[in-house]
């Protein structure tokens, strides 16, 4: 071992990561960084807890085996993010970590932020910057929250960099990176294999895919009742699959989601078998934040249920549409009685290489 890996060895790095979207964004991240030499530790908080949310997804990816698992669960976000409080506290403080690094707007996210800065731990925050406005979702204040206390804001489109910017964080602190989740997708492209997912799951050939878990959607009864029938509506015009989220799943199916005989329910996918889904969709009716960048690179058809986006770039440079409950099944038909585009544009950096930028950035901000 030369001078430089025994000094680089010396930096323990720890990933934070707690919902199935953290997986994807930090696959490419983890795996960068093994190349340089430094010891990182995968704190798994248990925030997504069963098989198909979380472990599947280290299986699928080629994560490494978390160092721990908190086992937090689900629970208010008051109890959770206190769980995940004293728990990654216990974590930073026996391991020391020279870097915490964070992933998207979960409560994982934030409580790490939280309790790193009070150790006075270095934080990365990978997606930094991306804003919805809308201080009614738990997500943005998680965002926010996170980016205020991040000493590397890690962008993926390059309107976050304003966004950080307006707030005051110090342009030095802020690096436009990529997507590390497109990383993940490109790397995985030949593995998406519509025609078995079909099969496994008895799926007509031209079908609509939808995910809803957001709860402004899925929460309250009625307003579950009112996206039920608009689901209903778009099962009328083309079979609608639907993996649905632990977030819901009983407030949906109260409302009937099951009754439409074109309608199928599924319990949720693991990400090669769900990304295999969504590429062979005719569209996707979604209020996820990963899905509008994915269909944005995949080419599919996106609408997304939703007043606002934290994404702005799946709508200028890629498939995604918002839409209203009211203007969804018009937006579905349009859809698909459209010819698929020939070509879109693709955000920038969105190539396959945020993963290395990302490790390029830590390392020089840990002085390698």
């Amino acid at each position: 071992m030369n001078e430089r890996q025994m000094m680089t060895a010396s930096h323990v790095l720890v990933h934070v990561l707690g919902a199935r979207p953290n997986f994807v964004k930090a696959a490419p991240v983890i795996r960068a960084l093994a190349g340089r030499g430094v010891e990182q530790v995968v704190v798994h908080t248990g925030q997504h807890y069963d098989r198909a949310m979380s472990e599947v997804f280290f299986d699928e990816l080629g994560l490494p085996e978390p160092d721990v698992n908190l086992g937090v669960g689900s629970g208010s976000h008051a109890r959770q993010t206190a769980a995940l409080m004293t728990g990654l506290e216990a974590e930073f403080t026996t391991r020391s970590p020279d870097l915490v690094i964070v992933y998207g707007d979960v409560n994982s996210t934030i409580a790490a932020a939280l309790v790193a800065a009070k150790l006075h731990i270095p934080v990365a925050h990978v997606e930094a910057g991306l804003r919805s406005f809308d201080m009614t979702m738990p997500e943005e204040v998680n965002r926010r929250l996170t980016d205020q206390l991040s000493d590397l804001c890690l962008v993926t489109s390059p309107e976050a960099i304003g966004h950080l910017a307006a707030e005051g964080v110090d342009v030095h602190r802020t690096h436009l990176v990529g997507n590390p989740m497109i990383d993940t997708l490109l790397r995985n492209l030949d593995r998406f294999d519509t025609a078995r997912v079909r099969a496994a799951h008895g799926l007509p050939d031209r079908y609509v895919l939808a995910t809803m878990h957001r709860p402004a959607n899925v929460d309250d009864p009625e307003t579950a009742a009112a996206l039920v029938q608009q689901l209903h509506g778009v099962a009328d015009l083309a079979d609608v699959v639907i993996p649905v989220h632990p977030r819901g799943r009983a407030t949906l199916l109260a409302a009937g989601l099951d009754d439409h005989p074109r309608v199928h329910v599924l319990d949720p996918l693991g990400y090669i078998d769900f990304i295999a889904a969504v590429r062979g969709a005719a569209a996707v009716v979604t209020d996820s934040g990963g899905l509008q960048e994915e269909t944005t690179i995949l080419g599919v058809p996106c609408l997304t249920v939703r007043p606002n986006t934290e994404r702005p770039i799946t709508l200028t440079h890629g498939t995604n549409r918002l839409v209203t409950f009211e203007e969804l099944v018009p937006a579905v038909r349009k859809a698909l009685d459209a010819e698929p585009a020939a070509e879109h544009r693709k955000p920038p950096l969105w190539d396959g290489q945020a993963g290395p930028r990302i490790a390029d950035v830590i390392m020089e901000f840990l002085g390698d």
